[in-house]
């Protein structure tokens, strides 16, 4: 209970945060549209209902949000203004944009999850913020992870002792939305996953009537999304969500309808929909376009009348909470005080670079050259640098580099060349830095240790070494969780977690419905929050349906953050050969491509599986498996020291020795290309089998090459399209290990059809490579 000065003075603090919220927007723009910054989005006209919002969210709490919601994040003290321009402005610094160090565009938010060792923070007592993405509806996903996290912290007894992590699952995602991204499937498959799973989700839809262009009315069915999610509505004894409808520009209301209503989300981990309308736009959508075009005279002139910072300050005058010109004087200041702040990120931002222009220009001044028309070049570059208000890092190195080449000749060129190797360094550094883990918790940093066998070693079916190994892992790790389609009950459709579920619990190995999208979410959420997952995408034919958040969200998060955040999360799946078009996917040229920031393994047995799933979970880089879809009754040893075994990333392994040629590929076909091998060894041509064990990483010791060299002849093979991975494998051995030096006949690739498998023995025969593509593609070689 407040005294009425507290009230008031609450009151006045929020109307505060929302005028300096409204002034950075305008400002903004101001900063677009002069050129100081490449683009904004921001989150004029929503800054009554999220100074609301905020008020509620406590220690523990994550938000998953867009990139419209820089008022709660003023209002939680989880940002500056100061910090919000260096974000305009692309600041690589930091320290002055401590959510993505200049890597995303301004109002995408985050806040640090683990240390500079990698270790997870005290998440608990902390506020939370997951990386934002632009991907419209792609906080979603992730958002029902985040929230299904506090229902395992709460719901599963291993995990109770992690009390750094939560507070008995008490704590809420709190998840922000344009209303128009309500139509994106992402919105919906989220929605109706919360609603089974029953877990404390909190979505805020922000509806200001259009999706940039485009009204409500071609948008959602009925236009209106709480009307439409009515089938949705949670009643006694149905699992299902809450709705609640409130007005952007009603401050009391809200503070009211999300005191009561998220209290309830909390306690009862039932998720709710607050549906947020009347909302205005007063700039429109972005600093790309005005709103004039497509918003008539009237929605205009409602858009002024209803703004919500007016109507707030009406209900301040009227409830005798501050007078007119009180709120005047709050007005002054705060535009004041915003325009000190944005001048304040410029000039961290510029005065580093002007700088660097300022050495530069000074080497290029003072270089000795021999002719005057390199001269006078380089005296004309050195005046541009000067003379530029506004220099960006690029400028400075477009100059040296021409600087460079006028200088070849001259002593002065050394350290024109020295400063240009410098601040290229320096760049790296800040923009391409942290795709992966660097530190301890790198899965690249993991020590290799070996499988052990006995000399009584059991040969079991594949799978059997899988089970074996996730019981042993789930009883000596409670961070684990694994779940997926047909995962729980049955055991996954191949075995590996048969019967682990009655003895290590439903909470912890369980099934999900159809919908990898939001399979994938669960698991993003989990990791961000400290645990473990493994989820499973029944096979990797179906991946496409995940395919975006990992590629958006999980691939991204430890760039995107500058590695504040990480996200460990492995996706387990199966594929290669088989028989059938969608049981038989070997997409991975898509997947590399597409999962750049993850590791990709393609073990070609379980054995090896094991050992990869041992180097990820020491370390804090997400990773996707691929095991071998027919693999699972072959016969394999069982290892001794099933949780301490290790297979390197990135690190090939021969599988067969051989003089005359090399044949580079992974997972299912090695089989083929095997019995190929023995016949050629029939026919005198010896084979060296190299699997590459890891697409990402790729044979980062070059131990490719070292096989080149003996043999002189290369050939890669793969079951994925022309073009597919073994592009990718040629690729990196022909030009990035410089593989073309130690050839003497052209490398060769062997793929499967540019079409998807045909269905049985004969379509699979014909469509992937067989032992005799192999064999004639190498007899070919040979005879060169």
């Amino acid at each position: 209970m407040l005294s009425y000065e507290g009230f008031k003075s609450q009151v006045l603090e929020d109307y505060c945060v929302a005028m300096v919220s409204r002034e950075a927007s305008l400002l903004g723009r101001r900063e677009v549209l002069t050129g100081k910054a490449k683009f904004g989005i921001f989150g004029d006209g929503k800054e009554v209902a999220q100074v609301a919002m905020a008020k509620f969210f406590k220690p523990g709490d994550f938000r998953s949000g867009y990139y419209r919601d820089q008022t709660f994040m003023f209002a939680t003290g989880l940002a500056t203004v100061e910090q919000f321009f260096s974000q305009l402005y692309a600041d690589p610094n930091p320290a002055h944009d401590p959510f993505s160090a200049g890597r995303q565009m301004v109002s995408h938010f985050s806040t640090q999850l683990v240390d500079d060792e990698g270790n997870w923070l005290d998440l608990a007592n902390r506020k939370n913020v997951s990386a934002d993405i632009a991907p419209t509806a792609g906080q979603m996903p992730r958002a029902l992870g985040l929230a299904f996290a506090s229902r395992c912290f709460r719901e599963v007894p291993q995990l109770s002792d992690l009390r750094s992590l939560s507070n008995n699952g008490n704590e809420i995602c709190f998840c922000t939305i344009g209303d128009a991204a309500t139509s994106e499937g992402h919105f919906w498959e989220t929605i109706n996953a919360a609603g089974v799973l029953q877990v404390p989700l909190a979505v805020f839809v922000w509806d200001d009537g259009y999706g940039i262009s485009v009204p409500k009315s071609f948008q959602t069915t009925k236009g209106s999304i709480s009307t439409a999610l009515r089938g949705m509505q949670k009643e006694a004894g149905s699992n299902g969500i809450e709705i609640y409808k409130v007005k952007a520009w009603d401050y009391a209301g809200m503070c009211q309808v999300f005191e009561e209503a998220l209290q309830k989300i909390r306690d009862t981990h039932t998720p709710a929909i607050f549906h947020v309308e009347e909302m205005t736009q007063p700039q429109g959508h972005s600093t790309s376009g005005s709103h004039e075009r497509y918003k008539d005279h009237d929605r205009l002139d409602w858009e002024k009348e209803w703004d919500c910072i007016r109507k707030m300050r009406e209900w301040i005058v009227s409830n005798n909470i501050a007078t007119g010109d009180e709120l005047d004087n709050i007005d002054r200041e705060t535009k004041d005080q915003v325009r000190q702040w944005k001048a304040a990120a410029w000039e961290k931002f510029i005065s580093p670079i002007k700088a660097q222009a300022k050495q530069a220009a000074g080497l290029l001044s003072d270089a000795v050259v021999s002719d005057m028309d390199s001269y006078q070049q380089l005296r004309e570059l050195s005046a541009q640098l000067l003379a530029n208000p506004e220099p960006l890092r690029r400028d400075v190195l477009h100059a040296i580099f021409q600087a460079a080449a006028l200088t070849a000749q001259s002593p002065s060129g050394e350290a024109i060349r020295e400063l240009q190797e410098q601040l290229l360094k320096e760049g790296k550094s800040l923009f391409n830095s942290h795709l992966y883990n660097e530190g301890p918790k790198s899965a690249l940093s993991v020590a290799h240790l070996q499988p052990s066998f006995s000399e009584d070693a059991q040969v079991v079916n594949a799978y059997e070494i899988l089970n074996r190994y996730f019981d042993a892992l789930f009883t000596n790790d409670a961070r684990v969780i694994a779940f997926g389609e047909d995962v729980g009950y049955i055991g996954d459709v191949n075995q590996g977690f048969a019967g682990l579920q009655a003895k290590h619990g439903n909470n912890r190995i369980f099934d999900t419905g159809i919908r990898e999208l939001t399979i994938m979410g669960q698991a993003i959420g989990l990791a961000l929050r400290g645990l473990r997952p493994i989820a499973e995408i029944q096979y990797l034919d179906y991946l496409l349906y995940g395919l975006q958040p990992l590629s958006d969200d999980v691939a991204t998060t430890h760039f995107r953050t500058n590695g504040r955040q990480s996200c460990p999360v492995i996706i387990r799946t199966r594929g290669h050969r088989l028989e059938g078009i969608w049981h038989s996917g070997s997409p991975m040229g898509m997947v590399i491509h597409a999962l750049r920031g993850m590791y990709v393994c393609v073990p070609r047995n379980m054995v090896q599986a094991v050992g990869m799933y041992n180097t990820l979970l020491a370390g804090n880089d997400p990773a996707l498996v691929v095991e071998c879809l027919n693999g699972y009754r072959l016969k394999e040893k069982l290892p001794d020291n099933l949780l301490e075994y290790t297979v390197p990333l990135g690190i090939p392994e021969t599988i067969r020795e051989g003089s005359d040629i090399t044949i580079v590929s992974y997972g299912s076909i090695l089989r083929i290309i095997q019995e190929a091998a023995e016949q050629l060894e029939k026919e005198g041509i010896s084979c060296e089998i190299v699997d590459v064990q890891t697409l990402l990483p790729f044979d980062t010791g070059h131990l490719i090459i070292e096989s080149l060299k003996k043999t002189s002849k290369i050939v890669f093979v793969d079951e994925d399209v022309p073009g597919g991975a073994t592009a990718f494998m040629y690729n990196q051995v022909m030009e990035v290990q410089g593989g073309y030096r130690w050839l003497d006949s052209a490398p060769r690739t062997i793929s499967a059809q540019a079409h998807r498998p045909s269905y049985g023995s004969d379509g699979d025969y014909f469509s992937k490579p067989n032992r005799e593509d192999i064999i004639r593609v190498v007899r070919e070689m040979s005879a060169e």
